[in-house]
Order: structure tokens, then C-alpha cells, then sequence
């Protein structure tokens, strides 16, 4: 593995110069069928490409780049977060198999577990962020599922221990990564198997690609691939193309980022109107010694829970933002915001309040800021 910084190697990995004519991007190739010299090079199968659902320098190049940066053994890009999160578990996990998923996890591998993974007789139980994972584990347990911080609560957990109980049992470990990015954190340094990310999120950047991959330590690395295979899964040239774009600006976009989260995050935690700030990266976040531990950086995702409040002072508060967009997703240079319905099944999430997710985008913070005093204005007066 490189020893350089892993900023040098979101800019420098990945690169196929030399095979395009001195291109510093990898062209776009669109492509399905890929034409052999002749009979023997079909038998040998040594050419590089074979099938554009197979891959092609576009989709090798954000592959290889990705793997630089997560320190793998083999990555595999597919349409989209959701996609890599289900690709990963199928690839560890079989009928008659129980998963063990963390009861903070995004909503969306919920329902894929409770819903066509039960069908598909997988098992899953779910684990409260905080908990030692020993009790959980059943002797069919095959994966334990890890999100931190938890993409709606923002909890935080100790991913090295959890790594270390489930090898011990013989499971192995999943991770959703994408609120750090592997800039900030390298699960597969802390034990995780697969490493899953969003890339449609801070990678892609501009809110106009859908993206995700899976990337594998030696061990899990050629089941991953054939799984990937066998499923028909891929990403497209161009959404590659913009993955691996995104990927060169992704330490600077992350470092904006992150401060903007963090002064809109303190900036609220001093109003009144706020009961509590919901991001690892401030002192008072009983995460906070985990992520000062383990993670080098946060990015600009954060939760904020109010002050009881009514749906249409909470409707005030949000409506008449200029700044913040209302949609799902994050990771782009937008900054948004969204109500947060947290489910649980482990253990219950209580909030004196209603629970708002906040994305900084790259907007000025003081205009930001401003935009969000004139909504908490908006909301005291329609209480």
C-alpha cells in the first residue's frame, strides 16, 4: 500500500494516463461488447476487458482508486449505496444465515433486511450502537453489521472490538462508511471485511450521480467479485467517470465540510430553541471520545433535536429557509435539511423533541447561520 497521505491518493490513484494518450481523466467508455484478436485469445481469456457489464478502463479506474484509498484487496462498484449494502451482506450470507445489524443503521438496510431478505431466509436481528456484541451472537450468526455514527442519530461505535468479537465467533464484518469517507476513516485498518459506501454522497459531490461500492480485505475479496458477477451488477462509464472526478476534490470539499457542520452544530447548541446536538465531533457528544480516537475528520452531516415543538412551528422553521434545500440524500455541495423518523428495534431513541438532519453544504456558514436565525424566528412566532 502507498505510504503517501490518503488526500495525495484521492488525487493521484486511479489514473490510466499512459493508455490514453496522456489523458489526465479516464475517457467515458460506453460499452457492452468488446472484440477479440482471434479464436485463441478467447481461449486463453487473458484480455484485460471481456464485457462491458464485466468492467472498463472507466469502471477500473474509480475501482482501483478506491482500493488505493480503503487499503483493499479488491473493490466493486455498483448503481448505488443501497445496492453495495445488499451486495455485501448476499455476499457473506445465505438462507438459514442471521445477520446481526446495528439498531442505528440507515433506514434502507432495514428494509431490505425485514423485508426480501427474510424472504430470501436470512435472519436479522438488530444491536443498540453501545452494546457488546457477545450476547447477540447466535451460532449461525455470519455478519454483524456496523454504521458509525449511525446516519440519523449520529451514535458512535467502537468498530475495532466489534471486529475482534465476531472473528472470534467466525462471523464476519460489514461496515456503512459513508458519513467519514475513507478519508477520515479506513475500516478495513479496524478489523471490517467489507467496507460499504455511498458514493453517490461526499464522493460523487455534486448531487448528480448515483454510485456505490464495496471494498474488500484479502480474505472476503474473491467472493465479493464473483457475487458481483453472478448478481449482473455495475456501475456505468459515466457515472464512474463523475465518481472518480468527484474522488479529486474530495479533501477539500470534506474540509469545508466539516467546518460548516461544526460551526452551524455549536452555533445551535447555544439556542434555546435546541435541546440537543446530535455530531461526534463536539466535546459533549458521548460519542466523542470514540471518534476523537479513531476518525481524523467529520463530515458536514449532523442531527439537531428541538425544544418540544408544533408541526406547523417545526413547518415555519423549515419552509422559509432559502439556504437549505428540503430533500433526502447529502454529500453534495448543497446544504439540506430533513425531518428525521428514527426506528428502533433494539432499543428505544428518546428525544425531547422533533428531530431535525442537517447537511452543510458549502455555502458561507455566516449565511447560513443567518438563514437558520430567521427560521427559529419564523417557528417562536407560529408556536
Amino acid at each position: 500500500m502507498s505510504k503517501d497521505k490518503p488526500e495525495t491518493r484521492a488525487v493521484s490513484e486511479g489514473r490510466m494516463s499512459a493508455e490514453h494518450f496522456g489523458a489526465v481523466n479516464t475517457p467515458v467508455y460506453r460499452a457492452s461488447t468488446i472484440l477479440y484478436p482471434d479464436m485463441a485469445a478467447i481461449k486463453a481469456n487473458r484480455q484485460p476487458y471481456t464485457y462491458g457489464r464485466r468492467g472498463t478502463p472507466s469502471t477500473q479506474s474509480f475501482d482501483d482508486a478506491i482500493s488505493a484509498l480503503e487499503g483493499a484487496a479488491r473493490t466493486v462498484s455498483v448503481t448505488s449505496g443501497v445496492q453495495a449494502i445488499g451486495l455485501a451482506i448476499l455476499s457473506v450470507c445465505g438462507a438459514g444465515d442471521h445477520l446481526l445489524m446495528v439498531d442505528s443503521c440507515y433506514e434502507p438496510s432495514r428494509i431490505l433486511c425485514d423485508r426480501t431478505l427474510k424472504r430470501f431466509g436470512i435472519e436479522t436481528s438488530y444491536y443498540a450502537p453501545g452494546d457488546d456484541i457477545d450476547p447477540h451472537l447466535r451460532p449461525n450468526t455470519r455478519a454483524v453489521f456496523c454504521e458509525a455514527p449511525g446516519s440519523l442519530t449520529f451514535e458512535m461505535q467502537d468498530i475495532a472490538a466489534i471486529a475482534q468479537a465476531a472473528h472470534a465467533h467466525g462471523a464476519s464484518v460489514l461496515m456503512d462508511n459513508t458519513w467519514a469517507t475513507p478519508l477520515f476513516f479506513q475500516p478495513l485498518k479496524h478489523g471490517v471485511d467489507l467496507s460499504i459506501q455511498a458514493a453517490t454522497k461526499y464522493i460523487g459531490g455534486h448531487a448528480d450521480v448515483m454510485l456505490g461500492y464495496v471494498a474488500a480485505n484479502q480474505r472476503h475479496a474473491a467472493r465479493l467479485h464473483q457475487v458481483h458477477g453472478d448478481l449482473g451488477l455495475f456501475a456505468s462509464g459515466d457515472d464512474c467517470f463523475l465518481g472518480l472526478r468527484g474522488l479529486r476534490t474530495l479533501a477539500v470539499r470534506l474540509a469545508r465540510h466539516q467546518e460548516t457542520g461544526l460551526a452551524l452544530a455549536r452555533w445551535l447548541q447555544g439556542r434555546p430553541e435546541v435541546a440537543r446536538i446530535l455530531h461526534p465531533g463536539l466535546p459533549s457528544d458521548p460519542g466523542h471520545a470514540l471518534w476523537k480516537r479513531n476518525f481524523s475528520g467529520a463530515c458536514g452531516l449532523f442531527g439537531v433535536i428541538l425544544k418540544p415543538a408544533s408541526e406547523a412551528a417545526v413547518a415555519a422553521f423549515v419552509d422559509g429557509l432559502q439556504h437549505f434545500g428540503i430533500g433526502y440524500s447529502w454529500g453534495g455541495f448543497e446544504s439540506l435539511i430533513v425531518p428525521a423518523h428514527i426506528k428502533r428495534t433494539a432499543k428505544p431513541f428518546t428525544a425531547e423533541g422533533p428531530v431535525l438532519r442537517i447537511h452543510a453544504g458549502l455555502e458561507d456558514a455566516g449565511d447560513l447561520i443567518a438563514d437558520l436565525e430567521q427560521g427559529l424566528a419564523r417557528m417562536k412566532d407560529a408556536s
